[in-house]
């Protein structure tokens, strides 16, 4: 489920994940699974609205071909987290959380007793079904589901020290693109200012002793982060992969389809 992304980020080895959304599909997390190349999958249903279903697919998919997954969500109440866990998926990432306060009340829906209070019924996939024993079913949980909290908002940049410092958070995972329109720079990702966050949730994390992540522009923007200690890559995204295949394709083709 989540085990073996937490595991490589404990070991702190260089994870790398693949965000599908718009075309969330079983086959998608397949062929990129295929590729050996990726850790994980995250699933977004924060911009898409992905049903309960799509969800179970495509971490069913993930877990065939050997991958982690998590959901990213809104996660306004504990109904929306712990769906996406009796889907099958690994883990969660909360997206535009503000707070430590936040981010502690999320865990608390994301874990069992005695870390929190998520709600009970053992016939998801993480359940085995109803065959995993509670007490069993509690502890699996609790040590293997993943969670990370986004920091794409000043309001969490302010209390990222908090954030990072609380118990059971995995990851800081920085979204660039909101992150900068909050602070009045929209899509400048190399602004200084940007890079003063950056280098903020690092200590912040390095200081927690947990590990932070990024989708990162390009290679270099990449390469920098890396320097900066990040051990999660997110450098594709469905879409993104396929307007690029598409523009490689135009542009091996762009003389016969010049004549043509």
């Amino acid at each position: 489920m989540g085990a073996r992304l937490k595991s490589l980020l404990a070991e702190g080895k260089l994870t790398h994940v693949f965000g599908v959304g718009q075309l969330c599909h079983p086959k998608i997390v397949a062929i990129i699974g295929q590729t050996g190349r990726f850790d994980a999958v995250w699933i977004d249903q924060e911009h898409v609205g992905l049903s309960g279903e799509q969800i179970e697919q495509a971490a069913l998919a993930a877990r065939a071909f050997g991958l982690d997954s998590f959901v990213r969500l809104y996660a306004t109440d504990y109904a929306a987290v712990m769906r996406v866990l009796e889907a099958g998926a690994g883990g969660i990432m909360a997206a535009q959380v503000r707070s430590a306060q936040e981010a502690e009340q999320i865990v608390r829906w994301a874990k069992f007793h005695p870390r929190g209070l998520r709600g009970v019924n053992g016939t998801g996939i993480d359940g085995r079904f109803g065959t995993l024993p509670l007490r069993d079913y509690f502890q699996q949980a609790n040590a293997e589901t993943f969670i990370a909290i986004q920091i794409e908002h000043v309001d969490a940049l302010a209390d990222v020290e908090r954030i990072a410092a609380i118990p059971d958070v995995d990851v800081l995972f920085i979204g660039p693109a909101d992150l900068t329109q909050s602070m009045g720079i929209p899509g400048e990702w190399e602004h200084p200012r940007l890079w003063d966050a950056i280098e903020r949730v690092a200590a912040a994390c390095r200081s927690a002793g947990i590990h932070w992540a990024i989708l990162p522009l390009h290679p270099a923007f990449a390469r920098r982060c890396l320097a900066l200690g990040c051990r999660m890559l997110a450098p594709g995204i469905d879409v993104w992969v396929l307007q690029k295949g598409i523009r490689a394709l135009l542009a091996d083709y762009a003389e016969v389809l010049a004549d043509a």
